[in-house]
């Protein structure tokens, strides 16, 4: 099974929109329309059989809509292939409820962006999240590292989630972007030995730039191979998990460039798909 553990889709009527925005934002182009209709068109040409939609929650009044539309996206998961995890905000005040909400609509999981919700990932409304999370078994997935749309903010360091990590209690952590978004030195010196898994989202070739000028070529470049093994080596390639971050980066050539890396065919598998497999139980 080939698992993409990290995209995102947006309802029909703002996703013109959203993309049109975060596009500006980042100076990258998409390469879907950002619908769950573009996001099922690129798992067919990538060959994917499960793409994982992470929602953002960018205020506190947001939360349960969203969660319940993830629901309801994922009582077609059977046609689709598409699955949603939930999200929650630091600020949404009944955040323990809403938690085992998520829990019992069968979501498995939920996203944090401590970029988008202005939050430390160390700060008490995030570490309460994490332990509470953990204790009903959900997965969280966090944004790490700088945000492309955000230049020279960080709001989870691998520092913060490192001392995130020590002070929670257990909890299946992923850490986005290869552990943190441009952050990858330091990720090696603080996460490997956490039990924090990594996503491969956003981290590797190349970025696909809007024809604006704004990037220098070299800073297109991201995780070189020579890099990404060091990471995979240094996490072990059961803590790595694909994901392409789609519309963002393409899943087809997100998924060629990791097939052509130089490891042994049983960790692409499970970097491709089994170490999700495992994780959401599917």
């Amino acid at each position: 099974m080939l698992i993409d553990m990290h995209t995102h889709a947006f309802p029909q009527k703002i996703a013109a929109s959203t993309l049109e925005k975060l596009s500006a934002a980042s100076h990258t182009r998409p390469f879907t329309n950002g619908t769950s209709a573009g996001l099922e068109a690129s798992m067919r040409r990538a060959g994917l059989d499960v793409s994982l939609v992470l929602p953002v929650a960018t205020a506190a009044r947001q939360v349960e809509h969203i969660n319940d539309s993830a629901a309801q996206m994922n009582q077609a998961f059977a046609q689709t292939g598409i699955f949603s995890f939930g999200c929650i905000h630091p600020d949404f005040e009944g955040w323990r409820a809403e938690l085992k909400r998520v829990k019992s609509l069968g979501l498995k999981g939920i996203k944090l962006h401590p970029v988008y919700q202005n939050v430390d990932f160390d700060d008490p409304r995030y570490l309460r999240i994490l332990c509470y999370a953990g204790e009903l078994g959900l997965v969280v997935v966090t944004h790490a590292g700088l945000d492309v749309g955000f230049p020279g903010v960080v709001r989870c360091s691998p520092a913060m989630a490192r001392r995130a990590l020590a002070q929670a209690g257990p909890v299946k952590l992923v850490l986005a972007h290869m552990g943190g978004w441009r952050c990858w030195d330091e990720v090696l010196e603080q996460l490997p030995g956490t039990g924090a898994y990594i996503d491969t989202s956003f981290s590797v070739g190349k970025m696909c730039p809007l024809e604006d000028g704004y990037y220098r070529p070299e800073e297109l470049d991201l995780l070189a191979s020579p890099s990404f093994l060091k990471l995979v080596r240094a996490f072990g390639p059961e803590r790595v998990l694909f994901g392409s971050d789609s519309p963002w980066s393409g899943q087809k050539e997100s998924l060629a460039w990791v097939r052509a890396q130089p490891l042994e065919a049983e960790e692409k598998a499970a970097i491709l798909g089994g170490n999700g497999e495992k994780l959401l139980g599917l």
